[in-house]
């Protein structure tokens, strides 16, 4: 069965049956329900990501009002961290110790995963479907209870690369990124692309999350010449950064992460006619893209914010987003059958076999396996044209991911 179908008897059907869950030792003996933590920056200087946190809640509380997984329903617990490292780990002690839960899942933010990555894994807390696509998620042989989700950071930024060499292979690229694990990724993937021709980055610039803006770093990397502009940042700096760019006068190829390709959190913002002919990538339906305004799974999402998640726009990318990785979840807890305990949901989180997602890029399928912890590898380039995302060229994957 399609893992996407939302009706009353395939929503049960997916979910499969779970039964009494034992986890790490800790008896779950007889549970009603299943019991799923996550932390998500409701505040703070990513809180545009806040959105994903609540189309799952909202996703799940459809899955329990059409019965639940087997006659138990999902308890998703998704506490605000702030994007702050320490407020994760506090929140995620929380989960696992007091709350007991099951799982964890998207838990957003490259570093607020780094913070807990060793502690969930000594724990033997699945720790599924990171909502960052930093490449040390999938490392099942140090982390074996880690699951990526995003293509990796790396491979995009290879992709980015690899388009620039065939496209405009004498650019003079200027970098702007977060100066963490999440921007370094994206740089390394970006330069590894590059190859031997690396030296056409001529100036670097980074951005700390406590910055006010990140206006002056742009200003730098005008000032250097570049033609190219590569923009790693999160919703609130890229939207900066758009503004900035334009305002400036300067008119480089503009390059963006698609982490921050949100046109309801970041380009609006930003400004539409500012942000026309930006390139990125996507993996999934953008709901502003009027090829999918009549199909079935877009109608079916449609139709399940306009019930379930009223108050989100509906045009807002990241809803579709996070209706995609709580299907996900679903997905392995219908593959869990009777033995829904830990163990088993790392088991059948890496045994995911061309799962087609119907809200996913036609042609993008899911698939883990025990070497390898991160599901979507495939991308496809896209152009903003000032109202919608335009997709163009094949799918393509890097070697990163």
């Amino acid at each position: 069965m399609n893992a996407s179908r939302w009706t009353r008897r395939q929503v049960i059907g997916q979910a499969a049956t779970v039964g009494v869950a034992l986890a790490s030792g800790r008896s779950f003996a007889q549970a009603k329900e299943i019991k799923i933590g996550q932390t998500m920056p409701y505040s703070g200087p990513a809180s545009a990501y806040g959105t994903i946190g609540k189309v799952e809640a909202a996703y799940f509380k459809m899955v329990n009002d059409q019965g639940g997984v087997n006659g138990r329903k999902i308890n998703f617990i998704t506490l605000d961290d702030g994007y702050s490292p320490p407020k994760t780990v506090e929140q995620v002690r929380k989960l696992v110790e007091q709350e007991d839960v099951l799982a964890l899942f998207q838990v957003l933010g490259t570093p607020p995963n780094t913070a807990i990555h060793k502690y969930v894994n000594a724990k033997k807390v699945p720790h599924l479907f990171v909502a960052t696509g930093a490449t040390k998620w999938n490392d099942p042989k140090d982390y074996p209870w880690t699951f990526g989700f995003n293509p990796t950071y790396q491979t995009e930024g290879e992709v980015y690369a690899k388009y620039l060499l065939k496209t405009k292979p004498n650019a003079k690229v200027a970098v702007l990124y977060q100066n963490d694990d999440y921007g370094k990724d994206y740089l390394t993937g970006f330069k590894k692309g590059l190859g031997n021709r690396a030296n056409m980055i001529v100036q670097e610039a980074t951005y700390e999350v406590t910055d006010p803006t990140v206006d002056s770093q742009v200003i730098t990397l005008h000032k250097s010449g570049a033609d190219t502009f590569f923009n790693i940042t999160t919703p609130k700096f890229a939207a900066q950064a758009i503004r900035k760019v334009h305002d400036i006068g300067w008119k480089p190829l503009h390059i963006l992460n698609n982490v921050s390709a949100s046109i309801g959190s970041v380009l609006k913002p930003a400004g539409l006619e500012k942000a026309v002919d930006i390139i990125s990538m996507e993996y999934f339906k953008e709901p502003t893209d009027p090829q999918w305004k009549d199909d079935p799974a877009m109608l079916e999402w449609r139709a399940f914010m306009a019930r379930y998640n009223r108050e989100a726009d509906p045009n807002e990318a990241f809803n579709v987003y996070g209706v995609i990785a709580a299907q996900t979840l679903v997905q392995v807890l219908k593959q869990c059958g009777n033995d829904v305990t830990r163990d088993n949901i790392k088991r059948q989180a890496e045994n995911l076999k061309n799962v087609k997602l119907p809200l996913l890029l036609p042609g993008i399928a899911l698939s883990t396996s025990p070497t390898q912890h991160t599901p979507i590898k495939q991308l496809q380039l896209a152009k903003f044209d000032g109202t919608k995302w335009v997709l163009f060229g094949e799918i393509i994957g890097g070697s990163a991911g």
